[in-house]
Formats: structure tokens, sequence, C-alpha cells
């Protein structure tokens, strides 16, 4: 018996994109396109509703959608580590589950788990992230979350982010300074670029069509089924959870 989908922003770009995932899918029935004119309670009959609305209107459907009893997935931006803590309490209230996905393209997923593995070696962070300029928020949802990762990393060691006062430094995202691009030609781009003695490493990650988000869709879809709780990202949802995930405490010296 295939689980009833509604897409709540299905007339976006990456709406759209949900929709031919779902509808491709042998297990998945799209029961609702739903956009800005849809009534609150449209959809209502779904089992699982995947929001990629606006980071305004977002919080208040997914909360109606766990009122409800529904599964979430939210792949819209703007979720804040004060909001998921918040969205936790809410899944954990209502005994559901949910997934908040920064970003669907697998690419992203490895990079940012490269990126939380470089962390504790080098002490000069910065992240770069590019997008088309349709995209209203900034940084981008995947931008802070490899921030957040980065610094739970370093347990808590500040970044050298010299003179992160002046506005031209970027915003500084768990301590880390993220500069946003906003430029016609560009799908989404992120780097992250460590500095150290001598040397810069730099995780890049380009996304070139939205193709590049069906995989991860279709991950994200077959894991909330079975979801208890929250869940942030697509790392359990494709087994990579223990990624990148090095040892906390300050790495040892190494000559060269």
């Amino acid at each position: 018996m295939s689980n009833r989908v509604a897409v709540s922003g299905a007339t976006g770009r990456l709406g759209s994109l949900v929709c031919e995932v779902v509808e491709e899918h042998p297990d998945f029935e799209l029961v609702a396109r739903l956009s800005s004119t849809s009534a609150p309670d449209a959809g209502a009959d779904a089992e699982i509703l995947i929001d990629v609305t606006h980071p305004d209107v977002s919080e208040d459907i997914v909360s109606r959608a766990l009122a409800r009893g529904q599964r979430v997935i939210v792949g819209t931006s703007g979720w804040s580590s004060e909001r998921l803590a918040v969205l936790e309490r809410r899944v954990s209230d209502a005994d559901g589950g949910a997934i908040v996905v920064p970003n669907f393209s697998l690419g992203s997923v490895l990079g940012t788990a490269l990126a939380r593995a470089a962390a504790p070696y080098f002490d000069a962070i910065e992240i770069i992230e590019a997008h088309h300029p349709q995209k209203v928020d900034s940084p981008s949802g995947t931008a802070v979350r490899t921030a957040e990762l980065v610094a739970e990393a370093r347990a808590g060691r500040p970044v050298d982010a010299p003179f992160a006062e002046q506005p031209a430094r970027g915003e500084l995202v768990a301590g880390i300074p993220v500069h946003s691009l906003r430029l016609a030609g560009v799908v989404a781009k992120q780097e992250v670029r460590f500095g150290g003695p001598g040397e810069v490493l730099t995780v890049t990650h380009d996304t070139h069509s939205n193709d590049a988000y069906r995989a991860g869709i279709r991950a994200a879809l077959e894991f909330v089924t079975t979801a208890s709780g929250l869940t942030v990202g697509l790392d359990r949802a494709l087994g990579l959870e223990g990624l990148g995930r090095a040892n906390n405490s300050h790495p040892a010296e190494v000559s060269a």
C-alpha cells in the first residue's frame, strides 16, 4: 500500500522536482500539491507532508502537520539551531517523526562530512556559498548547518577569524565567517576553506542542475516512513552518520 504524500510549495523550483520524485516512486502516492493559496487543512489526508516553501511560513506549516499526526520532511532553508530545538520538542510532544534536510544533494552531504573531519586540524576556517538570484535567504541553510557542525567538531576551540566585526568579513555563524553570493548562472556552490601554516585546504561542492537532489529526496522519503523523533540532515538516511565525526580532542602536533 502506497504512502500518501502532500507537497507544500509544490509550484516552486524544488517543489516541482519533489512532486516528480514522489510520483516516480512505487511506494508513494502524491495526493496534494499545495501552494500559498491552499487552505490550511489542505492535504490533511496525507500521511507525509513535505515542506519546501519559505522560511517565514515553514514553521507554521510544519507545526500544523505534526499536530495532525503527519510525518514531515522539511526542505525549506532558514531552520537555525534555535528553531530546530523548538521543532525537536514539538516532534517529541507529537510522538512523531520528522527530518530537516538542509540540502538534498548527496555530494553536499559528503562535502559537509569531509569539512567536519578537517575542522579540528585548522584554526582558520571560512565558508563561501553561492546560489541563484531567486534564493531568498542568506546564508543558505546548508552553509549554516556546515558551520554549526564544523564548530561542534572543534569542541569549543574558537576559529581564528580576524576583524570579524567588519561587515565585509561575512556573517558569523557559530563563530565562522560565512560569505553569501547570489549570481545569475549559478545553481548552488559551497566552499569551506581551511588555512594552516603554509597551506590551504578547500572542500568544494558544485550543483549544476536540480537533478542532483533526486537521490536525496528519495532517501528522505524512504527514511521518514519509520523515523522517530527529529533528524537533521541526510547522514542517517544514507548510512553516513559516522563519516567525518573525528575525535573532538585537539589533534596531536604532527611534524612534517
